[in-house]
């Protein structure tokens, strides 16, 4: 593969301080539109998960939101409508199974949320059901978005994952570290750099690799799409250096995204200020 050049005048990088897009943000549709499917948990956690999914329920004016669990965790919630539950592994994470496949290829746009634990099964299960529907002809992959420990859990399988062309990664810079170790990239990222060298390796990332990214470093969020940067000061948000990681961000991420699947950097940057 070739590697694309750095752009050297940063013409590429905005700074975002008050909106930049806040047309998307009132362009919100008034009737519900959209599905979204919110994945993740285990048996020992999962209460993150039902939160995401119920924020994006009660935020935007989606058709349809689903989460998905494994069944080991089927005793332990009461009847809720949009609640599903697919096969689990004997430690209670998630299995390979079809009505996992179907889980990722049956949204608009999927959310893979985390709180997976470490097992390698379910790595493997939720990496094949990926990359399945990436390789499907049936059926072009719908958007997707990995956040929290499910980076973690698919770092050695983001060779291929990444070839997925509508995905978005809401992860921290440890994490983007373990990413660009397992693809083998050729420049890496130090949390030790300043602001300006993390820009130019995510601009030439993003112009190499089709994937949204969203991160944080030296008080700035940023997102990086197709070579663009957009940083915003972390004091001008509502966020903190933990809350980001909450999973909420990443579902305004996947919300706003859904109303605007043509401008994922426009979007991605309103829903940093979305409120």
């Amino acid at each position: 593969m070739a590697f694309a050049t750095i752009n050297s005048d940063f013409s590429y990088w905005q700074k975002q301080t008050k909106p930049l897009f806040e047309d998307l943000i009132w362009n919100i549709p008034e009737q519900k539109t959209g599905h979204i499917n919110v994945i993740g948990g285990n048996s020992q956690n999962f209460h993150a998960i039902v939160r995401i999914g119920e924020f994006l329920n009660q935020t935007f004016p989606l058709q349809n939101v689903q989460i998905f669990l494994p069944d080991a965790l089927r005793g332990q919630l009461p009847p809720i409508t949009n609640l599903n539950f697919t096969p689990s592994t004997i430690s209670g994470s998630f299995a390979k199974s079809s009505q996992l496949n179907e889980a990722f290829s049956s949204s608009d746009f999927t959310v893979l949320a985390g709180d997976l634990s470490k097992n390698s099964s379910t790595a493997i299960a939720i990496s094949d059901a990926i990359t399945s529907g990436i390789n499907s002809s049936s059926m072009p992959p719908k958007s997707l978005l990995i956040t929290r420990d499910s980076v973690d859990l698919l770092a050695e399988s983001f060779q291929s994952i990444l070839t997925h062309p509508q995905l978005f990664l809401c992860c921290s810079m440890l994490q983007l570290q373990k990413i660009f170790r397992a693809i083998y990239y050729p420049k890496m990222i130090m949390l030790s750099q300043p602001l300006i060298p993390i820009v130019e390796t995510l601009h030439k990332f993003t112009l190499t690799y089709s994937t949204t990214i969203l991160t944080f470093h030296e008080g700035n969020i940023i997102i990086a799409h197709n070579g663009q940067i957009i940083t915003t000061p972390i004091v001008d948000t509502e966020y903190t250096p933990i809350s980001l990681w909450s999973g909420q961000l990443a579902a305004k991420v996947a919300a706003l995204n859904l109303y605007n699947p043509k401008n994922p950097l426009p979007a991605s940057a309103a829903a940093v200020l979305f409120r």
